[in-house]
């Protein structure tokens, strides 16, 4: 149970990073020009809909044990490691 608990605490406080983050490309893509705004728009959109579906797979890791919640911990991280890299890519684009 404590690794359970602490890869939910863990996860729990990435998905918070990661939302300031997106806020933040949100505030920049704001100040951009009209035809990048658009474009970037889009990205944030895709950014705001994995995070949404890590925060759904994060429930499901609550509601798991035994070997479901090993199955489900395993697409939360393809799922966590996508939304970081979206998020980093975005980042290197908006600058």
């Amino acid at each position: 149970m404590e690794l359970k608990d602490a890869y939910k605490k863990k996860m729990e406080a990435q998905l918070k990073e990661l939302s300031a983050k997106i806020d933040l490309l949100e505030a920049k893509v704001e100040s951009a020009e009209a035809g990048m705004r658009v474009k970037q728009a889009e990205e944030l959109h895709e950014l705001r809909t994995k995070w949404r579906a890590a925060t759904e797979k994060m429930k499901e890791l609550e509601n798991s044990s035994g070997e479901a919640w090993d199955q489900v911990k395993e697409t939360a991280d393809q799922i966590w490691e996508d939304l970081k890299s979206g998020v980093s890519k975005a980042h290197d684009k908006f600058k």
